[in-house]
C-alpha cells in the first residue's frame, strides 16, 4: 500500500473518530440506537470531508496534535495575556490614548490549525482583531499601533504569542 493511501486511511478514521467523539458530545446518550446512528453518521460525513478536515499536504501527526505539556503552558500564557491587555485597555480608554492602524504580516507557524490558533490567540487579546488569515500572511487591526514599520509592528503583535504556538504544534 502506498503512503499516500495510507495517509488518506489515516485522515478517514481521525475524521471519523473526531465526529464520533462530537456526536457522542453533544447527544450524551449511550443508547444502542444512538451509538449506532453516530457511527454511521461519523462514518458518512468521514468518507465526504476527511480531506477538507485534515489536509493531505500535512502528511504528519504533529501538525495537528498539539504537545499537551506546551498545550497546558500556552492556556495560563494566554490568559495572562489577556488579563495583561485588558489593564492596558482600560488606561487606553480612560486616558483616550489610542493609535489604531491595519497591520500585514507573516508568520513563522507552519501548520494550518496552529495558524488558527495564532489568529484566533491574537483576537483574544483586547486590542487587537485578525481581519483575515491567508496561508502565512495575517492582517489585524490593532489599537496601539507604535510604529509605521509593518515587519516591526507585525513582530509586536505576533511576537509573544507565536513561540508558544510553534511548541505545541511542531
Amino acid at each position: 500500500m502506498r503512503a499516500e493511501r495510507i495517509w488518506g486511511a489515516i485522515r478517514f478514521v481521525i475524521t471519523a473518530v473526531s465526529m464520533f467523539a462530537v456526536w457522542l458530545l453533544f447527544t450524551a446518550s449511550f443508547g444502542t440506537f444512538s451509538l449506532v446512528a453516530g457511527a454511521i453518521g461519523s462514518l458518512l460525513i468521514a468518507a465526504l470531508t476527511y480531506d477538507v478536515f485534515i489536509a493531505k499536504h500535512q502528511a504528519n501527526l504533529r501538525f495537528f496534535l498539539p504537545n499537551p505539556l506546551h498545550l497546558l503552558i500556552y492556556f495560563f500564557v494566554m490568559f495572562f495575556f489577556i488579563y495583561q491587555s485588558s489593564v492596558v485597555m482600560l488606561a487606553a480608554v480612560i486616558t483616550g490614548r489610542v493609535n489604531p492602524r491595519i497591520v500585514h504580516f507573516r508568520t513563522r507557524v507552519r501548520s494550518d490549525v496552529a495558524r488558527m490558533v495564532l489568529a484566533n490567540s491574537i483576537t483574544l487579546t483586547p486590542g487587537t482583531i485578525t481581519l483575515d488569515l491567508n496561508d502565512d500572511h495575517l492582517t489585524v487591526h490593532w489599537l496601539f499601533c507604535d510604529t509605521h514599520h509593518m515587519k516591526a509592528a507585525g513582530e509586536t503583535v505576533k511576537g509573544r504569542l507565536e513561540p508558544y504556538v510553534q511548541r505545541i504544534w511542531l
